[in-house]
């Protein structure tokens, strides 16, 4: 999948449910996945009893790597040149995240054009729990 410049505008924006009500299971999944096992992402009673969370919460790189289908969806993962996010909260077992990216502008490199985008993520309370910029490379 790919895009021209004629296929996107500046302006345009892209919004996508990336999970409705997150399950405990699906980090623990992540956590297999990734190696990550940092009890404050698995084990109710440390996050709770040792480190005073109300539970166990989401990796970060989890909520990055959903974020990023906002954006894969949208150009195609082959397109993407950078992807970057900035954690602003935590995501929580029952959280609804919804993605949005924004094209902030196009520009015509030595290799072709290339979209410029913001991220926003945000949970079922309107609060940011990621932002991010990224840029993809468009058709000639």
């Amino acid at each position: 999948m790919s895009l021209s410049p004629d296929d996107i505008k500046v302006g345009e924006t892209r919004t996508s449910v990336l999970v409705d009500d997150l399950k405990r299971t699906r980090i623990v999944q992540y956590a297999g996945a990734s190696g990550d096992f940092n009890p404050l992402h698995t084990d109710e009673r440390f996050a709770v009893d040792a480190a005073g969370y109300p539970g166990v919460f989401a990796h970060g790189m989890l909520t990055m790597g959903m974020t990023g289908r906002v954006l894969t969806d949208w150009v195609g993962a082959e397109s993407l040149l950078r992807f970057g996010v900035r954690f602003k909260a935590q995501v929580w077992p029952g959280d609804t995240l919804t993605a949005t990216a924004t094209v902030e502008s196009i520009e015509e490199t030595v290799s072709g054009p290339v979209a410029h985008f913001s991220l926003r993520t945000l949970n079922q309370d309107g609060a940011e729990v990621v932002t991010g910029t990224a840029a993809a490379r468009l058709e000639q």
